[in-house]
């Protein structure tokens, strides 16, 4: 069986068959895949039951890894996976699920707000790609924003008022959203906030899309409360259903989207079980907007 990618009805998702991403892929396999990502934005594979270093090879064919560093407030010795991967459990170095006061687990909840990974960086992130590993009994389903179909349905006057805009990006908005706003002078620095683009362009259908995320806090030239309040009006209409796909994960699914066209968000699940979820990332090639202004 060759492989497939099959829509999934009434979403901007596509579902893919007939590929062992266990094994090196071909190049047409990898093309496929591109194309595919390009279509839909999001790509589900299914019962997938793969390692940290198969997941890192299949990742690689789309790009080099994003570096973890720097995006979140886990220090080198506490990190439970020595891969190089983003840890998106709700696990210690210990293996069992974080205390409810643990640092890590309330900056992680910022997980649960609608972001675009890696907006906070001055190269944010093109695909994320996560691996159920274990599951919980209960919630913990993922939802995705489609910010094309968002942008194609804003009124002409929205679209020529915002299409210049530029916001501010930082892990410390999202977070301190949420009342997290503790942070030593390291974690400032390095949390400091970049430019992006409100509206991009795809490099390859040059298709326009909202670039919003929780790390926005800022539109540079407006003042605060105004920018706040744009923002927040477009998340609302971005995240509409019409707009939105829900996954419900399966052992061993495996997810992987298109950062510059979606927004996404973690839902709530019962902690006291194991969740174990593990995400690469395959880094960005370019700023969305020069980042010498912002310093």
């Amino acid at each position: 069986m060759s492989l497939s990618i099959v829509p999934v009805k009434e979403h901007f998702v596509g579902e893919v068959m007939g590929v062992d991403i266990t094994q090196p892929m071909s190049p047409s396999e990898i093309a496929t895949l591109e194309a595919g990502m390009d279509q839909y934005a999001v790509l589900i594979l299914r019962s997938r039951n793969i390692t940290d270093e198969q997941q890192l090879a299949f990742s690689r064919n789309f790009g080099a890894m994003e570096n973890a560093h720097g995006g979140n407030v886990t220090k080198p010795a506490e990190l439970r996976l020595q891969t190089g991967m983003n840890d998106v459990s709700n696990l210690g170095k210990d293996g069992k699920p974080h205390p409810k006061d643990s640092r890590q687990r309330l900056f992680n909840l910022g997980n649960m707000l609608w972001h675009s990974d890696s907006s906070f960086r001055p190269i944010p992130a093109k695909y994320s790609l996560l691996s159920a590993r274990s599951l919980n009994r209960r919630g913990g389903d993922t939802e995705f924003a489609d910010m094309r179909q968002a942008y194609d349905a804003l009124d002409a006057e929205t679209k020529a008022e915002i299409d210049d805009m530029i916001c501010e990006h930082s892990l410390m908005y999202s977070r301190g959203s949420l009342g997290f706003l503790d942070y030593s002078d390291d974690e400032k620095q390095m949390f400091k906030p970049v430019r992006q683009r409100l509206v991009r362009s795809h490099p390859v259908t040059h298709r326009k899309s909202l670039y919003l995320s929780s790390h926005a806090g800022t539109i540079v030239g407006r003042p605060m409360p105004e920018a706040r309040i744009i923002l927040r009006d477009l998340n609302e209409h971005a995240t509409q259903p019409r707009f939105v796909y829900v996954h419900k994960w399966q052992l061993h699914d495996l997810v992987m989207w298109d950062n510059r066209q979606t927004m996404h968000r973690g839902r709530r699940y019962d902690e006291t079980y194991p969740r174990d979820v593990r995400r690469t990332t395959v880094a960005g090639d370019a700023p969305t907007v020069a980042q010498a202004a912002a310093e």
